[in-house]
């Protein structure tokens, strides 16, 4: 019998608990782990030679959007671009 054992950092990492509509705090974690392994390099190797234009910029709209209406450009600048100190760009218009 194949068994595996499961702790924390397993049950945190298997794409077998992505979930969602049980509560807030599981669908933190499952869009957590599911953008990990979206992200992953074999996977976006495989996928971003695949995608139509239209896709790609559909994506890349879209995760803007999501960054403006809930960071700070303070925040975008120190989290998404890792700068420290640096002024912020004029085009993106986050909550302040």
């Amino acid at each position: 019998m194949n068994k595996r054992k499961i702790t924390k950092s397993s049950k945190c990492s298997d794409p077998h608990t992505i979930v969602f509509g049980f509560d807030r705090k599981t669908d933190e974690q499952s869009l957590q782990l599911f953008l990990q392994r979206f992200t992953d390099k074999k996977l976006l190797e495989v996928l971003l030679p695949r995608l139509q234009d239209k896709d790609i910029l559909a994506t890349v709209n879209f995760l803007t959007t999501i960054m403006q209406k809930n960071l700070s450009e303070k925040e975008y600048h120190s989290l998404f671009l890792a700068e420290e100190g640096q002024k912020t760009r004029a085009n993106l218009r986050g909550k302040r």
